[in-house]
């Protein structure tokens, strides 16, 4: 792999990784599963090894984002997850900052029209 496109993978990865809590607490607005989870954000073209999603939900949980209760469903236990109050405002405000953040990089990188 050429030097740049080890360097674009990097920042790549970089990028995403941020992304990826924003569109997780995003999809847990509605209570989901984790596979459930996994797959609505691969269908929203965000798609996350399960290494990667279990341990951001637990770090999410643990700072008091979300919530989780077991549940036996279809005949399995199943973890169930969701935000928290505290993890709706903290969207909210992320949301805002994604969006100004957006913006800005727009306007710096726009042509001249």
């Amino acid at each position: 792999m050429p030097v740049e496109d080890d360097l674009f993978e990097k920042l790549r990865i970089e990028l995403r990784r941020g992304s990826l809590v924003l569109a997780v607490l995003g999809a847990l607005r509605e209570e989901r599963y984790g596979y459930t989870l996994r797959v609505s954000l691969e269908e929203a073209g965000l798609p996350i090894e399960e290494g990667a999603l279990y341990p951001l939900l637990r770090r999410l949980e643990t700072q008091g984002l979300l919530t989780s209760e077991w549940r036996e469903e279809e005949r399995r236990n199943k973890r169930f997850y969701r935000l928290s109050p505290v993890g709706l405002a903290v969207l909210g405000q992320l949301l805002a900052e994604w969006n100004a953040i957006s913006e800005s990089i727009l306007r710096l990188t726009e042509k001249d029209k």
